[in-house]
């Protein structure tokens, strides 16, 4: 028999082969479960099928412990669904939603959000991440940029919204996250709202936002404190003003064709 060979039909190369084989197999399998930590099992409306895991089935719970102290378990024990501000378009499975009541706050189609943790990202440090200039006193803005403080801010049908009045920095990426806009609206004692940056157009004498109308700034949901915001409020702020893709305007929702 040759070098290798085992006997007459096996040799040492045959068995890593079929070793690897087994070995990637596993470790689809494996990290095909680790996937389904986070989003599983899925809600279904399909009479009979509420809740779909498919294969392979839900890994073992797993706790990590956080920067901050805090433990999370994944997957997390089963949580009841939240209530869907919408009515299907018809009885099949599947059926498009139409939302109800404040379509901006519906929480469906662009306006979906994740329930994140309702507390602020903070820094290696431990500092607020995510703050206005006011508060962030070693950032500053480029002066090759304009700086749209004082300027106003337009909506999607040319109507004012308000005026910016700070900007609000990352400090761990070093870029700009949020226009902090005064709307004149105040809600809970504060009339200040946040756009961001990637809904907006900065001019030189305005800022832009074609998502939603001048109006709907009045209704962007507030932050909790005024110098941060919490995982959970900036998913419904994003959610706010993607929700006005669509729901802006009545054409919006109609279809192309």
């Amino acid at each position: 028999m040759q070098s290798g060979a085992i006997t007459q039909y096996i040799d040492v190369a045959q068995l890593v082969l079929y070793a690897f084989w087994i070995f990637f197999a596993g470790l689809i399998y494996y990290l095909h479960q680790e996937n389904k930590r986070e989003g599983y099992p899925l809600e279904s409306n399909v009479p009979g099928r509420n809740r779909i895991v498919g294969f392979p089935g839900l890994p073992s719970p797993k706790t990590y412990l956080l920067a901050d102290g805090t433990t999370v378990t994944v997957p997390r024990p089963a949580e009841v669904a939240g209530t869907v501000n919408a009515t299907p378009t018809g009885d099949f499975p599947g059926a498009p939603l139409t939302p109800v009541g404040a379509a901006m706050r519906a929480g469906i189609g662009p306006g979906a959000y994740a329930q994140r943790r309702d507390v602020a990202d903070v820094t290696i440090d431990g500092q607020a991440r995510i703050v206005p200039l006011r508060v962030a006193a070693d950032f500053d803005l480029s002066p090759r940029d304009v700086d749209p403080r004082g300027l106003p801010v337009y909506g999607c049908d040319g109507v004012a919204g308000g005026v910016v009045r700070d900007v609000w920095v990352d400090r761990s990426e070093v870029v700009v996250r949020y226009l902090e806009v005064e709307t004149g609206a105040g809600v809970a004692g504060r009339s200040t709202v946040l756009l961001p940056v990637n809904f907006s157009r900065i001019g030189k004498r305005e800022v832009g936002v074609d998502s939603i109308k001048g109006s709907d700034f009045a209704g962007v949901p507030q932050s909790a404190d005024a110098d941060s915001v919490t995982f959970l409020e900036e998913e419904r702020v994003m959610a706010y003003y993607g929700a006005g893709t669509l729901y802006a305007t009545a054409d919006r929702a109609e279809p192309l064709l």
